[in-house]
């Protein structure tokens, strides 16, 4: 580009350093001050409000969601741990999903043992997520009485 202002520093249409500095400084930023810090300690000073609060405790929706969510990791982890030694892996649509000549490299890649562990393996975590996942519930509920 063209250096229109003469100083050695190119400029580009529309962007000058002055509107920059105009848009930094028309952020509102807030500024504390030692009356706020005297209001607010008075606001505290109320009778009731030195009071520790303490957190609510689960609703029955957050209830309900963790005990779904910990049948669903619990099935989805039995079904991989168990379906790949089954008989019916080799048979089922991602065994025969890939067309053409990969087909027989693909099939022998989904019949393969580490395959099979794999999947299952990954089976064992997802049942270990629904443990943990009862075991916080009712530690957090246990938590909660005392």
């Amino acid at each position: 580009m063209s250096n229109l202002s003469g100083d050695g520093m190119s400029e580009s249409p529309g962007f000058h350093d002055a509107d920059s500095s105009i848009a930094a400084s028309s952020v509102p930023r807030p500024v504390s001050t030692p009356q706020d810090s005297q209001v607010a300690n008075s606001a505290t000073d109320e009778p009731g409000m030195n009071a520790p609060m303490t957190p609510p405790g689960p609703t029955w929706f957050q209830r309900l969601s963790a005990i779904l969510f910990i049948i669903f990791c619990f099935e989805l982890g039995l079904f991989l741990l168990v379906y790949p030694w089954t008989e019916s892996w080799s048979s089922n649509y991602f065994a025969w999903a890939v067309p053409g000549a990969m087909q027989t490299t693909w099939h022998t890649f989904w019949q393969n043992t580490y395959t099979r562990g794999g999947v299952s393996g990954i089976g064992i975590v997802n049942i270990w997520i629904a443990m943990m996942e009862l075991f916080r519930m009712f530690r957090d509920r246990h938590r909660g009485h005392q």
